[in-house]
């Protein structure tokens, strides 16, 4: 597990990795902070939930399922995490 506080950049670089782990066939370079994880990135409800998971493992940041619309694009959940991670 990651220690708290980690910078933004640390944050986009976990989010990054565990999307590339659960979707290996997204652009993990071309990721637009506005990108959509279901619909534009094509992640199904399961590889959401894995990436939620996957996430929480590596950053020690929950999401629970009441926020996923504040996590529902590449850039929210950026910032959701980046945000609870002080």
């Amino acid at each position: 597990m990651m220690a708290p506080g980690l910078t933004p950049m640390e944050v986009r670089a976990a989010v990054t990795a565990a999307l590339r782990e659960i979707a290996p066939d997204v652009e993990a370079d071309a990721l637009d902070d506005a990108d959509r994880l279901r619909q534009d990135l094509d992640l199904d409800s399961l590889d959401f939930l894995r990436l939620i998971e996957r996430i929480a493992e590596t950053t020690g940041v929950d999401v629970p399922e009441r926020d996923y619309p504040q996590a529902a694009t590449y850039g929210g959940l950026v910032a959701y995490i980046a945000a609870r991670q002080r």
